[in-house]
C-alpha cells in the first residue's frame, strides 16, 4: 500500500473538529501508533488507522493529544498557542506555523 501523504506539517496550528480546539502539530506519523487498548477506549469515531495521525500540543492546556487526519482542519487564523512545553520545542512563529527547535544529536 502506498504511504500516506500527510495533509499537515510539524509546528502547523490546526483546529480538531470534533472538539473545537487550536493547537500546533509536533510531530507526526504516517499511520495509526498507538496500541489497540488505547484506538477502541479512545478513538471513538474509529477513525482509520493506515492514514497519517498527529501528535498536538492543545492550546491553554497542559496535555497533548494524539488525533486523526479526518478529525483535523487547518486554523482558520493560525496563532500563537500557548501551552507549557512549546517554547521548549518550537524556536520561533511566523504568523503561521512554528519553526521545530533543532534537536541535539
Amino acid at each position: 500500500m502506498p504511504k500516506q501523504e500527510a495533509k499537515f506539517q510539524v509546528g502547523q496550528i490546526i483546529h480538531h473538529k470534533l472538539f473545537d480546539y487550536i493547537g500546533a502539530v509536533f510531530d507526526v506519523d504516517p499511520t495509526f501508533q498507538g496500541t489497540d487498548d488505547w484506538y477502541e477506549h479512545v478513538a471513538r469515531s474509529r477513525p482509520p488507522k493506515d492514514k497519517p495521525w498527529y501528535h498536538v500540543l492543545v492550546n491553554e492546556a497542559a496535555h497533548t493529544t494524539y488525533v486523526a487526519e479526518q478529525n483535523l482542519e487547518a486554523a482558520e487564523a493560525p496563532q500563537r498557542i500557548v501551552h507549557p512545553i512549546a517554547d521548549s520545542l518550537f524556536s520561533e512563529f511566523d504568523g503561521e506555523r512554528y519553526k521545530l527547535r533543532q534537536q541535539a544529536h
